[in-house]
């Protein structure tokens, strides 16, 4: 069990018991899944660009991502039906909460002109979104290895009711939120 998850079930799910006074313990809104999306539309002109940015994405989430293929011809964008246009990863238990550890304690803190995590990226169900400038605030991507910064979006799915249930879940572990 990862050290995210053994802080979750003994410090967290008492202090949301407490906070929002639930009856059961089942009630406690927990994170379900992590979901990571690269958009990689620049990989219409050279294939090796998808590549790379699966080889990002790998190294990132720590399990091979599914290449998205576009789903009907755009000719102003250049693009054909079934061509590779982006690539993403869906993190569950154990993986999920190893990602989480790493993006609130190494990554997020290496962000530059870093001011806080926006509390309205909440989706209304008790989902947070966040889209990350450059894959080169992980650890696990070498810089002098990248041959273009490319940008990433992470989705938080919770069980929450609403927002609130879910800003004070992702508060208990610590994730920098702007002050309002």
């Amino acid at each position: 069990m990862s050290r995210l998850q053994t802080y979750y079930k003994e410090t967290v799910v008492p202090q949301l018991l407490e906070k929002f006074s639930f009856s059961n313990v089942m009630e406690v809104p927990r994170i379900t899944k992590i979901t990571l999306n690269m958009g990689v539309g620049e990989a219409v002109a050279d294939k090796k660009i998808m590549d790379r940015a699966v080889g990002d994405m790998t190294a990132i989430a720590g399990q091979k991502p599914i290449v998205n293929l576009a789903r009907k011809s755009v000719a102003s964008f250049k693009i054909r039906d079934g061509w590779p246009v982006g690539c993403k990863v869906t993190l569950r238990r154990e993986r999920m909460y190893e990602f989480l550890d790493r993006l609130v304690n190494v990554a997020i803190p290496r962000i530059r002109d870093f001011r806080g995590l926006n509390r309205k990226s909440f989706d209304g169900r008790g989902n947070f979104s966040m889209g990350v400038k450059e894959q080169i605030m992980f650890p696990e991507i070498d810089y002098d290895q990248i041959d273009v910064i490319r940008g990433l979006d992470i989705t938080i799915t919770t069980n929450a009711k609403n927002d609130e249930e879910a800003l004070a879940l992702l508060q208990a572990f610590n994730f920098p939120f702007r002050e309002k």
